[in-house]
């Protein structure tokens, strides 16, 4: 049997504060299967990442969730908890705060994010030292005029189908230069897994274009553009089986005591976006409604039409925010919640 190399891309979350960076490298394996449970742990030097010091600077790589590499021959994504060297999650593992291994709970991100031009320092759209027309003719746009990146996304988003992320859907955002996909999975670290690895085949295309993608949640500053978010829709049995608005209320009030604890994971810099203006709530508020996009949680016009049993929709957490810590934060909310 001829022996065939595959490359194995690990990769990781490193200790970078306020948000935490994308890190990987490539191992080369003889006769890989595909399977996640033939993949080994690796190590990496974390006195480089932030997330050792120089004298003890092991931390190990823990493969958590493999799909094929589109853009590879023979390559694989291996998406990684880190470890401390003794086996214990490091303390920038979000992915470990994860109470979920019956995979009760169910999360769609919506992604948003912005095309940055590497030359310009400013979104794909956006003239040389000016601003192009107001917001308004860019969401779910078409034609040259109004639509910057088709090229990148489309790409992005043919190589995540290739790869087997279940992107649900892709769209151009309400400002120039900006899109968003969205990824479902029955599971929250799995949904994490394929947000982390649809990231990286993002960044890994814009390398080619000379663009890069900007995850601030508002990198335009005060000027009257939207930000970004990375809005969580989530249900667990109880809310997709609920049939009663007193449900869905009770699920709701249970985050009101808790909003700071949200908000520290929900994104840095996040009262730059949460102002009450762009569809957005105030930072300082806590509300909820139904088909309410001004509202901390919406609740969507279908459940109410489908006999109050669903899903809901957190649209405080930002698009720089980490996936696995949203996921976490929400199911220490909402499991302890009863009919």
């Amino acid at each position: 049997m001829a022996k065939v190399k595959s490359k194995l891309e690990y990769i990781w979350l490193d200790g970078y504060k306020p948000t935490q960076s994308l890190r990987s490298k490539t191992k080369i394996e003889e006769n890989f299967s595909g399977k996640l449970e033939d993949l080994s742990n690796w190590s990496f030097d974390g006195s480089s990442t932030e997330q050792a010091k120089g004298g003890s600077s092991d931390c190990l790589l823990k493969p958590v969730f493999v799909c094929p590499d589109p853009q590879r021959k023979n390559g694989y994504l291996v998406m990684c908890e880190v470890l401390n060297a003794d086996g214990t999650p490091h303390p920038t593992n979000g992915r470990a705060q994860i109470e979920d291994d019956d995979n009760d709970f169910w999360f769609g991100f919506e992604q948003e994010y912005f095309l940055y031009d590497l030359s310009t320092n400013m979104p794909l759209g956006f003239p040389a030292g000016g601003y192009p027309k107001p917001q308004g003719p860019y969401y779910c746009s078409v034609g040259a005029q109004n639509a910057y990146g088709r090229e990148i996304i489309e790409e992005h988003l043919d190589v995540c189908l290739d790869a087997g992320l279940n992107v649900e859907g892709i769209n151009a955002e309400v400002a120039a230069g900006q899109w968003e996909f969205q990824i479902f999975a029955k599971g929250a670290k799995r949904a994490g897994d394929e947000i982390w690895v649809a990231r990286y085949l993002l960044e890994r295309i814009g390398e080619k274009y000379g663009v890069y993608v900007n995850y601030h949640c508002k990198p335009l500053g005060d000027l009257d553009w939207n930000g970004s978010g990375m809005h969580a829709n989530f249900s667990n049995t109880l809310l997709r089986t609920a049939g009663s608005k007193e449900v869905f209320d009770k699920v709701c009030e249970a985050f009101r005591p808790v909003v700071k604890e949200h908000i520290e994971v929900y994104g840095a810099h996040n009262e730059l976006r949460l102002t009450g203006k762009h569809e957005t709530a105030s930072i300082h508020d806590f509300s909820y409604g139904v088909s309410d996009r001004g509202a901390s949680i919406r609740i969507p016009v279908l459940v109410p039409a489908k006999g109050w049993s669903g899903y809901l929709e957190d649209r405080r957490p930002n698009s720089a925010a980490d996936p696995y810590k949203v996921a976490a934060r929400i199911i220490k909310t909402v499991k302890p919640v009863q009919r």
